[in-house]
């Protein structure tokens, strides 16, 4: 067994690993940290340095395709936003990428002025890329996660139901102005982006679908946990100029990614068997978006978001 920092590389994983064929001959295996919903390896060969994605029959739950996750994987790729797919092995769950030699970026990366030409960069990138092979809306996926829940009787936070009113006015919002969709990662937390100096890379295609450009935006900046003025900068570098009705827009799309995303930690809460405290990691997003369902901007933003600028 092959021990790296917390966990350990068992014979079972190590099975999984050399039913690959490109990562015969290994040299060495080691574990990354990070990854809720899969194990993340990286695997030295003779013909190269590769991280190799081992995932769980639960991620079905989360409505996680692992054919749609290889073929965006791939489209990302082509785009040049996202490290080469190198093989993929659905017999065993394994999906295999070119380890990229950076640093992962933390929230406070995020906010940083001078990143924001930097990520909104590479995200116009991905968006301008190959299209993927499915569709990502969270106002949809929000209620499929919400029917699980009640059907597992998972946990749900206090008020939770008590704020379908104000999705529904939000969702009444943006459909005023539609934008054309766009291939989107769909999970731009800060440990999805790497810099590798004089590039970032965006990496983890799980959630990845076509989709409203500014839910790309406007979840970044939510899991950043910034501030107005922050999502205002990164907006502003996305298109060019500034904007109140993007902006607001982005901002929408933000809380709804806080409000949807909670019932993916109750989901995980209530099936997953890793030592992560799930439940605690969604109500910090549940608590930000109840302030903005409640605080006086919330009407503000569904003006502007259907007004031009």
């Amino acid at each position: 067994m092959v021990r790296v920092s917390s966990y350990a590389v068992d014979a079972s994983l190590l099975e999984r690993i050399d039913a690959v064929p490109a990562l015969a001959g290994r040299t060495d295996v080691s574990d990354l940290s990070g990854g809720l919903t899969n194990r993340n390896l990286k695997v030295t060969t003779p013909e190269g340095v590769y991280v190799a994605r081992l995932s769980s029959p639960e991620s079905a739950l989360l409505a996680i395709d692992r054919a749609n996750e290889h073929a965006n994987s791939r489209a990302a790729a082509d785009s040049g936003a996202a490290p080469d797919v190198i093989a993929f092995a659905p017999e065993v769950s394994v999906l295999v990428v070119r380890f990229i030699e950076a640093t992962t970026w933390g929230d406070d990366d995020v906010l940083l002025p001078e990143n924001a030409p930097r990520v909104a960069g590479v995200c116009r990138q991905l968006h301008a890329g190959p299209r993927f092979v499915n569709d990502f809306d969270m106002l949809r996926l929000q209620p499929q996660y919400l029917s699980l829940v009640h059907e597992r009787g998972f946990r749900l936070p206090d008020r939770y139901l008590d704020f379908a009113p104000h999705v529904a006015a939000l969702a009444d919002a943006i459909a005023v102005r539609p934008q054309a969709t766009v291939p989107c990662n769909n999970d731009l937390l800060a440990a999805n982006i790497l810099d590798a100096g004089d590039r970032l890379w965006l990496i983890d295609y799980e959630y990845s679908g076509n989709n409203d450009p500014f839910f790309e935006i406007g979840n970044l900046w939510s899991e950043a946990a910034g501030t107005p003025e922050d999502l205002e900068r990164l907006v502003a570098a996305y298109v060019g100029h500034p904007s109140t009705a993007l902006t607001a827009r982005a901002r929408l799309w933000g809380l709804m990614s806080k409000y949807g995303w909670m019932l993916w930690a109750s989901i995980q809460d209530g099936t997953s068997d890793l030592d992560f405290d799930f439940w605690s990691w969604g109500l910090e997003k549940y608590d930000r978006a109840v302030a903005e369902f409640d605080g006086p901007d919330f009407g503000r933003l569904l003006e502007e978001v259907r007004s031009t600028d």
